[in-house]
């Protein structure tokens, strides 16, 4: 089987399309490395004197890491979602 996907780059919507479809593996990558965030983050936590965290300092960090994530796979959420 095969399957053949066709885009007009002229057009706008297809040219989203197109991100979306050439982009599949990298948001996959980066939902995973997404998923095992809290294992490095945990990791990192007990390392620290915890006396000085609190629950929006780990959500910063966690915001933080996301955003590293999706930078590194050259990701830009605003591209794919107009």
């Amino acid at each position: 089987m095969k399957a053949t996907l066709e885009f007009n780059l002229d057009d706008p919507e297809d040219i989203i399309n197109h991100l979306r479809v050439v982009k599949s593996l990298d948001l996959a990558i980066a939902i995973y490395d997404i998923l095992q965030l809290r294992k490095k983050l945990e990791r990192r936590f007990e390392n620290t004197n915890n006396t000085n965290n609190d629950a929006f300092d780990g959500i910063q960090e966690y915001s933080d890491e996301i955003g590293k994530i999706l930078e590194k796979r050259n990701i830009n959420i605003d591209e794919l979602l107009n």
